[in-house]
């Protein structure tokens, strides 16, 4: 299954309801919402910086990262980003795979 990370920052109502429920409520609440996309959370944590949370999930396919972030978007209390992750292996794969136009910087002559 692929792996994505999933990244954000909470609002101002958001860091409200942190404070209210506490971390681990919130992340039972995510690990259910992946769940129900027939997901699975790897990990999460918080954490300071431009970002208060991150999180490493298995999703079925691209339709279901972007329905996760839709729904945790939507909700108002959560700005999240995701990022698709390759292994190395896949890395590897997509270096052998034939592509038939090389890129050639504007202003370049080929």
């Amino acid at each position: 299954m692929p792996k994505y990370l999933v990244h954000g920052s909470y609002t101002l109502e958001g860091v409200k309801g942190l404070l209210r429920e506490g971390g681990s409520k919130r992340r039972a609440q995510f690990k259910e919402n992946i769940g129900s996309l027939g997901g699975q959370v790897e990990s999460v944590y918080y954490a300071f910086g431009g970002d208060d949370v991150y999180a490493i999930v298995d999703l079925p396919d691209n339709v279901s990262s972007a329905a996760i972030s839709l729904a945790l978007n939507a909700g108002g209390g959560f700005r999240a980003s995701i990022v698709v992750l390759l292994t190395p292996e896949e890395i590897d794969e997509a270096a052998q795979k034939a592509v038939s136009i090389r890129y050639r910087p504007p202003g370049q002559s080929q």
